[in-house]
């Protein structure tokens, strides 16, 4: 299927692995140019490097709310300003709500929350001036079910949504769409730095503490990248264009939730 994408420019942050490189791929795959955004130069050359002649690594921290005007113009300098923008960051540190401080929960505000508020907000301009654009939030399952020993993302990820349904609205009738993709228990970086604490706190194994995850899956797996670039390339592609406001969980069938 032709998405009717080639040649549009996806902002893909968090970009260089997991299920950011997913999306990004796939955006490819579609013809897009990506830039892709992360902290680690060597892999984010060797990402986009993966990827081919369309896309570019621009390096920034988005926890820093400093850096972000800067680093929003430079990822524009390869390409051009975005008319798809891919929101992304590494899961807050897990852990019970009564052990986050004041600074972790401003910490967690700012890279799961207020960094793609700020992205969306500067990204905003050049699609509404088109006509055409795609937000798509890359959040987590626990916005639909809260999932124990993660007090900060249960929390910050809910306000993100909250926001980004206003928003969606908003430019409804402009054609922008927002969408929010959640993923469920995908075996990358940010999972595994759950298994690995829950090993720490129960005396198993890291083996052991990823085995029970996957049979909580009613699919009997964890899900992988490549369960999920797909079906973001589609919500950022021209015949989702009467599709906004929506919250897509991609987690083989791990909520329970009727809705």
């Amino acid at each position: 299927m032709d998405l009717g994408i080639a040649g549009e420019t996806a902002l893909v942050l968090g970009g260089t692995q997991g299920l950011g490189l997913a999306c990004a791929e796939a955006l490819a795959e579609a013809d897009a140019r990506v830039v892709l955004v992360g902290r680690d130069p060597p892999k984010g050359r060797e990402a986009a490097g993966a990827i081919g002649d369309n896309a570019y690594f621009v390096q920034g921290d988005l926890a820093d709310p400093a850096d972000r005007a800067t680093l929003f113009a430079a990822a524009c300098e390869p390409a051009g300003a975005p008319a798809i923008l891919v929101t992304n960051a590494g899961g807050s540190p897990p852990g019970p709500f009564a052990e986050k401080t004041h600074d972790d929960w401003l910490k967690a505000l700012e890279l799961n929350m207020l960094a793609a508020v700020e992205m969306a907000q500067l990204s905003l301009p050049a699609m509404l001036d088109r006509g055409f654009g795609r937000i798509v939030n890359i959040t987590s399952f626990v916005v639909r079910e809260p999932y124990p020993n993660m007090a900060l993302s249960n929390g910050v990820r809910v306000g993100l949504t909250g926001a980004m349904a206003a928003l969606a609205r908003e430019v409804a009738d402009k054609g922008v769409t927002v969408n929010n993709l959640l993923p469920g228990l995908m075996d990358t970086p940010a999972l595994q730095r759950v298994y690995k604490a829950q090993s720490e706190q129960e005396s198993i194994s890291e083996d052991e503490a990823k085995a029970r995850m996957a049979a909580s899956v009613p699919v009997g797996r964890l899900g992988t990248a490549e369960d999920f670039g797909p079906l973001c390339a589609f919500l950022c592609s021209r015949h989702a264009g009467y599709i906004t406001a929506q919250n897509f969980t991609v987690d083989g069938g791990l909520v329970r939730g009727l809705l």
